[in-house]
C-alpha cells in the first residue's frame, strides 16, 4: 500500500485545513519544495499535492509552488484543484505532474473524464470527497446530490487510475480515517481507492492496510503535527508488498 504525504497549497503555502474550511487554515511550511524534499528524503515514493487556491477558483492559482517542487523532487506526484479542462491537464503533465486529481469535473462534465482517460493513459484519477455519503465539489463549498459509489461507478471501464475518496468530516481533524467507507467503496467497484481524511496514527495506517483492498492511504496534519512518525507509516504501508 502506499502512503502519499499530503501538501495542500493556500497562497504558495504549505498548509492544512480543517474540515475544507479555508478561513480555517494552519501554516506548516512557507516553503512547500522544502516540505515535499523532506517528505521525499523520509522515504515517501508519491507526492499527494492540492492547489486549494485552484479547487475555489476553477483554474490553477498555485502555479509556482508546484513547478518548484516538480524541480526539486524526483518521484512521482499526484496533483488536484482547478484541473478543469483538457488544455490545463496538457500543461500540468507536460511539466512533469504524474497524475492528475479531477473532482468537480467528474460530478459536472464525467464524459469530459472519461475523454482525458483516453488520451492521457494511466495519468487521470477522480477525487470523491464525501460528506455524509454526498459528494462534495467546487473546493467542498458545494454539495451535489450524487451518492459516492454512484459517482465512482460511472467511471468503471474508463481507465481511471485511481479513486480518491476523502471524508470531508474528518479531514483535517485527527479523528482517525474512515477506512471502513473507504474499503466499500473499494469493494464496490474495479478502481484502485485510496483512502483520505482525518487520520490519526499508526493505528490509521494499520487500519488501511489491514483492509486489504485499498491501494493507498493520503496523511496530512498527523504528520505535520509531528504526532505519527512518518518513516515508521511508511514501513507499516510497505509491508503488504514485502
Amino acid at each position: 500500500m502506499t502512503l502519499y504525504p499530503a501538501i495542500d497549497l493556500k497562497d504558495g503555502n504549505c498548509v492544512r485545513l480543517f474540515k475544507g474550511d479555508m478561513n480555517a487554515a494552519t501554516v506548516f511550511n512557507d516553503n512547500p519544495a522544502d516540505q515535499a524534499a523532506a517528505f521525499v528524503d523520509a522515504g515517501c515514493k508519491w507526492l499527494h499535492i492540492v492547489d486549494l487556491n485552484g479547487a475555489f477558483a476553477g483554474e490553477p492559482v498555485n502555479h509556482a509552488a508546484v513547478t518548484a517542487i516538480l524541480k526539486r523532487t524526483n518521484v512521482p506526484m499526484q496533483l488536484g484543484g482547478g484541473i478543469r479542462d483538457i488544455a490545463t491537464m496538457e500543461r500540468w503533465l507536460d511539466a512533469g505532474v504524474s497524475r492528475l486529481i479531477l473532482g468537480t469535473l467528474a460530478v459536472k462534465d464525467p464524459d469530459l473524464v472519461k475523454e482525458a482517460c483516453r488520451l492521457f493513459p494511466g495519468k487521470i484519477a477522480v477525487g470523491i470527497d464525501a460528506l455524509k455519503g454526498m459528494v462534495a465539489v467546487e473546493g467542498w463549498a458545494e454539495q451535489s446530490t450524487l451518492e459516492v459509489t454512484t459517482l465512482a461507478m460511472k467511471f468503471e471501464d474508463a481507465g481511471v487510475a485511481a479513486i480518491i475518496h476523502t471524508d470531508i468530516d474528518r479531514d483535517g481533524t485527527l479523528e482517525g480515517v474512515n477506512a471502513y467507507a473507504s474499503s466499500l467503496l473499494a469493494d464496490a467497484v474495479s478502481i484502485p481507492v485510496i483512502a483520505s481524511g482525518g487520520v490519526k496514527d499508526l493505528d490509521d495506517i494499520q487500519a488501511c492496510v489491514d483492509c486489504g483492498n485499498l491501494e493507498g492511504v493520503i496523511t496530512g496534519r498527523a504528520i505535520y503535527d509531528g504526532g505519527m512518525d512518518l518513516k515508521a507509516a511508511l514501513r507499516i504501508a510497505g509491508k503488504e508488498r514485502e
